[in-house]
């Protein structure tokens, strides 16, 4: 019996930034009706939604409201009112990824407990209540310099989070309950996605190597195919399908794992959702992480994940000093290179690293893909009217 009803399928997509934009581009494809629930009306998927409604994803009655309009309901952002998703599954509609699976992602210590009670690899970590609890813990010699402090709930793209090396970087200490990590001698930071019906059939994409802006704290590039050896890519993997197993979870599951200076394999965080370290999918997988997850969420068969060609993708951000209306300045310099793939979210205002797109370079091998990625990073420049 067929299965996927579009034209009169309500989709909800709670939040509506650029994951969620992407996401209702390939719906528009099968003629699915969509919905976004977001405060900001200028938001970049509100603008192409069939349907904007304005709210916020931590309220309740907002987000309970929201799912009364809807046959299905997703999520573009893991930060969500899960007592409201709840009730609205306790009442029938389709949630995807389940609530359970967000109130678990949502809190790094639980999701800590998660790893270490189902022999996942990952960080030896101390949890803690509060800032004073962590000076305990310092004094005590309970954890040692380096580590990291990551706050258990609310954090977001590199938000939340505190490197502390030192005594001197005690003063960095954010306030809240939060988890902290020995800091690993990390080689290599790599994603993989992996996506899972209800049928159960599982499908990851290839390892990704992830380059990170320091500054921004933001990743600058992502590389597919990652560098890794065939070993530590198998184990990445395998890592990934397992978790999405354990979590019993529909949907997709961004993975982020380290490799270590020893060449092991670790897992640092997840998030039940499309996610950054994909957006290269769009163009160089033969199923984007988008379509993917419509499928995976519509119980049909998950798509093919090989790749057709070597990418690099870069964000654009933000620059350092600017904040205003948006201009873009190299747009047209980079989109006479060979294989450049520019998307654009739609953000009006420019933030310093704010992300405002991202593009995909595709080429016949790597290396020179990296090559063209490195030239359209010199070239493309956000700033705003006001620094003009």
């Amino acid at each position: 019996m067929e299965n996927l009803v579009t034209s009169n399928l309500k989709l909800g997509i709670i939040a509506g930034g650029q994951l969620g934009k992407m996401l209702i581009q390939e719906a528009s494809k099968w003629d699915i009706i969509t919905y976004v629930l977001d405060n900001d009306e200028s938001c970049p998927a509100g603008k192409i939604a069939s349907h904007y409604i304005k709210g916020n994803n931590l309220d309740y009655d907002a987000v309970y409201q929201f799912g009364k309009m809807v046959d299905m309901l997703t999520f573009e952002i893991e930060i969500v009112n899960v007592a409201a998703l709840k009730k609205l599954k306790s009442e029938g509609l389709r949630i995807v990824p389940g609530p359970e699976t967000l109130e678990l992602i949502q809190d790094k210590g639980l999701q800590k407990e998660f790893y270490q009670k189902n022999g996942i690899p990952n960080a030896s970590f101390i949890l803690c209540e509060s800032k004073a609890a962590v000076l305990n813990c310092i004094e005590k010699g309970e954890i040692t310099f380096p580590f990291v402090q990551k706050l258990r709930k609310g954090g977001y793209d590199g938000r939340g989070v505190a490197v502390i090396n030192d005594q001197d970087d005690v003063k960095k200490l954010l306030p809240g309950a939060c988890v902290l990590e020995q800091k690993i001698e990390i080689a290599k930071e790599i994603a993989v996605i992996a996506a899972r019906n209800k049928n159960g059939e599982v499908k990851c994409y290839p390892v990704v190597e992830m380059i990170f802006d320091a500054n921004a704290n933001l990743v600058d590039k992502i590389i597919c195919p990652s560098s890794i050896t065939v070993e530590q890519s198998e184990k990445a993997a395998n890592y990934a399908g397992e978790i999405i197993e354990l979590l019993n979870m529909e949907g997709l599951l961004a993975v982020e794992l380290f490799i270590d200076s020893k060449g092991e394999v670790i897992v640092n965080e997840i998030a039940p959702r499309t996610h950054n370290s994909g957006h290269h999918s769009i163009e160089s997988i033969i199923t984007s992480q988008f379509e993917q997850h419509l499928r995976a969420i519509l119980n049909l068969p998950l798509g093919s994940t090989k790749l057709k060609l070597p990418s690099v993708m870069i964000n654009i951000l933000g620059m350092e000093g600017c904040e205003g209306p948006a201009v873009y300045e190299g747009l047209t310099d980079s989109l006479a290179i060979e294989g450049v793939k520019i998307h654009l979210y739609g953000k009006k205002i420019t933030k310093p690293y704010r992300k405002m797109g991202h593009v995909t370079v595709m080429s016949s091998s790597l290396e020179c893909a990296l090559k063209k990625a490195e030239k359209v990073k010199q070239l493309i420049k956000v700033k705003s009217w006001k620094e003009r």
